[in-house]
């Protein structure tokens, strides 16, 4: 396989606006008096609650239980007491079950796993039981369970894990920093999830605009199986397909998934949970995120407990210098707008992010003028005009059969199209019409 990354089809190149928040180190969050932890923090299942409001709790203590393989479980961030069961908003605007935790001020560990201090002589299926036990989840964004994708079946052996640091979505540092601050926990976290699968090693792929940390990891790296690769700037890189034809120049076919082609993708958070969760015996209950945007005082890198508000994180951010036009839970692309700010962080939870007024412009969507930029953008090589079409005249069928269940999402075409149309908004509506059809046919 050659060194020489490949460019995928497609792409565009916004505003990365990182500088805000790059070269801010990780602080870590003081403990607040109380974390509202929603308790689906998985794609899956959600698990099953086992405590109840009155019980004391422990730093680790678990909170919920897996409710199924594709499910992860819950532990809590802190030690106190379960205050509520209840429900607070959710980062697509619906309320969500939580538990509450009133923190004691003691934050003491309950009982942490036992730490595997030699993992390179235990056997793979303890090490992905750990995994799952830690509730371990892709951190990237899709938060699916990690011990899934560790569990190829017979038929679709694995040949090639990828670490993803490309972090290409704009603003967003949270990963930039972790990998160079962290970057032995990531290699070696990488080597463990290398074990798993009966690798030898891995590629970590990182976008060319982070040669510190590119740096950083290949120092980490030497004298190990594990690769740096340096990919090239091009949003969205750190999409999965994109990335894996980048590194490895298979493509992964509509409908199918990446272990279909040999290749398993995790993000270099999840690797570095993967790590603590081994090494150090610890379950997943914080993740690096970055609060940022021009209205904040203070933009940064936080490592923050799950439960926390969000209007918690804008306070240790310094507050804002002026009012806001939007605020998103990740990043401009494909964040997702948030009406509340008492939602609050899950272990996927990436980017804080706050859009100034003279960032926003109100328009309105016109007609299509078939200039083919969404066309020659997609990374996925989709129609996108054509697909907007279909979904205007409610036709879900014919965007169906356009292959729109194969549209990642990234925003691309949205932002391309000259004539403001809301295609990615329309791909995502055409989606659950066309899921929500399948179900009412069983």
């Amino acid at each position: 396989m050659s060194d020489k990354p490949r460019k995928f089809k497609g792409g565009v190149h916004p505003n990365d606006s990182k500088a805000l928040s790059a070269q801010k180190p990780i602080k870590e969050a003081p403990l607040l008096d109380s974390y509202k932890v929603i308790m689906h923090q998985n794609i899956g299942a959600p698990p099953d609650l086992v405590v109840k409001k009155g019980d004391a709790v422990k730093k680790g203590s678990l909170l919920a239980k897996a409710g199924g393989f594709v499910s992860v479980p819950l532990h809590s961030p802190t030690s106190g007491t379960v205050k509520l069961i209840d429900k607070v908003p959710g980062p697509t605007g619906i309320s969500v079950p939580c538990i509450e935790i009133t923190a004691d001020g003691e934050d003491e560990w309950g009982s942490p796993f036992e730490p595997i201090a030699d993992w390179t002589a235990t056997d793979p299926a303890e090490l992905r039981q750990r995994v799952w036990d830690a509730g371990v989840v892709g951190m990237g964004g899709a938060a699916f369970p990690s011990h899934v994708k560790l569990s190829p079946p017979e038929d679709k052996p694995v040949d090639m894990l990828i670490l993803n640091g490309a972090e290409c979505e704009p603003y967003l540092t949270a990963d930039h920093r972790l990998m160079l601050e962290q970057a032995e926990e990531v290699v070696i976290g990488g080597s463990i999830l290398a074990r798993i699968l009966g690798l030898d090693g891995c590629v970590i792929g990182v976008e060319s605009n982070k040669p510190d940390a590119i740096e950083m990891l290949k120092k980490a790296a030497a004298g190990t199986s594990v690769r740096v690769q340096d990919l090239p700037v091009n949003y969205p890189q750190g999409a999965e397909k994109q990335l894996i034809y980048a590194i490895t120049g298979r493509e992964v076919p509509v409908g199918a998934l990446p272990m279909d082609i040999g290749c398993v993708v995790q993000n270099v958070a999840s690797a570095a949970a993967v790590y603590d969760a081994v090494v150090k015996g610890l379950p997943s209950i914080e993740r690096i995120t970055t609060v940022t945007g021009k209205p904040l005082v203070d933009p940064g890198n936080w490592k923050f407990r799950i439960g926390t508000p969000i209007s918690k994180a804008l306070e240790l951010a310094g507050g804002i210098t002026e009012q806001p036009a939007k605020l998103l839970l990740g990043g401009p692309m494909m964040g997702i707008a948030q009406s509340s700010l008492d939602v609050t962080t899950m272990k996927n939870t990436s980017g804080i992010l706050l859009i100034a007024q003279d960032e926003v412009s109100q328009y309105t969507s016109e007609p299509c003028i078939r200039c083919g930029r969404c066309v020659d953008c997609c990374p996925m090589q989709i129609l996108p005009a054509t697909i907007s079409q279909a979904v205007e005249n409610h036709r879900f069928d014919w965007a169906e059969k356009l292959n729109v269940m194969a549209c990642i999402e990234c925003g691309s075409c949205s932002y391309s199209c000259p004539s403001h149309r809301p295609l990615n908004q329309q791909f995502k509506r055409a989606k659950v019409e066309i899921r929500a059809g399948l179900r009412k046919k069983g």
